[in-house]
């Protein structure tokens, strides 16, 4: 757990408290939800009082997330303006935590509440989207860029108080890394080949072979 927190709370964190402000009661779409990234922004906007909206391309891959405990889910193929809406009071989605990119960005401009924030994390979809200006004018939301690693870089004391945060929330509880597999070290490349059948829950973690002696 402790190999498998930093980068990922700490992207979730600079995202969801440092650029978007997310505040207790409103509605955070997370994309990518199963991932190392996507769960810990799950968990944090959970921590922080928000109604969590998770999504994924795959069907088993939301009932792992509901067998964590995540309560609302949905497939991104299904389309999803219409299904943030019902599950937001028809207001649409104040946060997005967005990963992925690619159709699911275009999809996330479309479910938007008016003064959201639509945070870009990266591309795993391997398109980098773009949007029509007009949207962000007519509907009132931010697009904002998150690179926590820059954040620190750009604001040390901050960077420093980020750090801290995070490993507060991680030792006392407040969330917990979900590690969804170990690897010895002479099988790096299968950790790798996992992550790229999209199978994996929450991180891969690999450890010298000496901890998976009996």
């Amino acid at each position: 757990e402790a190999a498998a927190y930093q980068a990922a709370y700490l992207t979730a964190y600079v995202a969801l408290v440092r650029r978007a402000n997310l505040q207790a009661g409103e509605t955070l779409l997370v994309h990518g939800a199963a991932g190392g990234v996507g769960l810990a922004a799950v968990q944090l906007g959970l921590h922080l009082g928000a109604r969590v909206i998770a999504t994924s391309a795959s069907p088993d891959k939301l009932q792992a997330l509901r067998d964590l405990g995540v309560e609302h889910t949905l497939l991104v193929q299904d389309g999803l303006r219409e299904a943030v809406k019902a599950l937001s009071d028809g207001r649409g989605a104040d946060v997005v935590f967005d990963p992925v990119g690619g159709d699911v960005f275009d999809e996330s401009v479309r479910c938007m509440a008016f003064d959201g924030r639509l945070l870009v994390i990266g591309f795993t979809s391997g398109r980098i989207p773009t949007v029509s200006v007009n949207m962000p004018l007519i509907k009132g939301f931010s697009v904002m860029g998150v690179r926590a690693g820059e954040y620190g870089r750009q604001f040390p004391e901050r960077g420093r108080e980020n750090a801290k945060a995070v490993y507060d929330l991680v030792a006392s509880g407040s969330v917990k890394p979900h590690v969804g597999a170990v690897f010895a070290l002479e099988d790096v490349r299968a950790a790798f080949d996992l992550m790229l059948s999209r199978q994996l829950v929450g991180k891969a973690v690999i450890v010298p072979d000496y901890y998976l002696r009996p």
